[in-house]
């Protein structure tokens, strides 16, 4: 539809759909990385002009200060939100195509379904990523950065458990018992009627009960602590030993050409 020449004469253009209905104005025009054919234009949309979406170029024309656009505006209306930074990487690629499937035919390398081979688009300006030496372009160093964070992890499992054990326990009672003794008082006026009762020579016996106390064990069960698991962090460190790659760039390698002397 256009040569290089006339990518920057799109630039300005109010794109309309084939109804003839204002879709937008032409901001930017990408183009494909690959053939270098223009692909994509970017056309301010939403009110005042807001937003930017991105509508296909196939099958358009341009028409004096217009250019008509082959897909509807609601079409353009409803794309992907993607912005507008001079670069179409592949997942930003396929998701236009698969939105435009129906107006857009497929390409060589290309599948009908909308996935996977289509190169990534740019900005009509902006020249292709290279690392290609000799090209006078940057070459990027990377190299790996080692993270090292924690986790919790189980190590073990502690329990707690009540058994009963037997122990011999020995104390000291005091006790007391009773014994007999004699006890002998003189015949006197006080007793002398007690003592004269009953005959004058008999048989006689007279008993006492004799007491003796003796130990009582009994038991009872109290409560004497309560007792749990608890856990203590107690930190320490360890030493971590991992390996990481790093890019390095050699000094650069001048060749000078030599002259044959004649």
């Amino acid at each position: 539809m256009t040569t290089p020449q006339q990518w920057d004469n799109l630039i300005g253009l109010t794109a309309v759909d084939a109804d003839g209905a204002k879709v937008g104005t032409v901001g930017q025009v990408y183009v494909d990385e690959a053939s270098g054919q223009p692909t994509w234009v970017t056309l301010s949309t939403g009110m005042f002009g807001t937003k930017e979406s991105f509508a296909p170029l196939a099958g358009s024309s341009a028409t004096g200060d217009q250019l008509v656009l082959a897909v509807s505006k609601q079409l353009v209306k409803d794309a992907p939100s993607i912005d507008d930074d001079g670069h179409l990487g592949e997942v930003e690629v396929t998701a236009l195509y698969q939105h435009y499937a129906a107006y857009l035919e497929p390409t060589a390398g290309t599948r009908a379904d909308g996935a996977g081979g289509r190169s990534p688009g740019r900005h009509a300006g902006e020249r292709p990523d290279t690392e290609a030496v000799g090209d006078g372009e940057a070459m990027t160093r990377s190299e790996e950065r080692l993270h090292v964070g924690t986790e919790s992890v189980p190590v073990g499992r502690a329990r707690l458990r009540k058994y009963v054990v037997t122990e011999n326990v020995t104390t000291t009672v005091p006790v007391s018992h009773e014994e007999v003794r004699l006890e002998r008082e003189p015949i006197t006026e006080a007793n002398r009627d007690a003592a004269l009762t009953g005959q004058d020579i008999t048989e006689a016996e007279h008993e006492v009960q004799l007491h003796a106390e003796r130990p009582v064990v009994s038991k009872e069960t109290v409560p004497v602590e309560r007792v749990r698991l608890a856990t203590d962090t107690v930190t320490g460190e360890e030493k971590v030993n991992e390996e990481v790659r790093k890019e390095r760039i050699d000094e650069p390698e001048v060749e000078t050409p030599t002259r044959e002397n004649s």
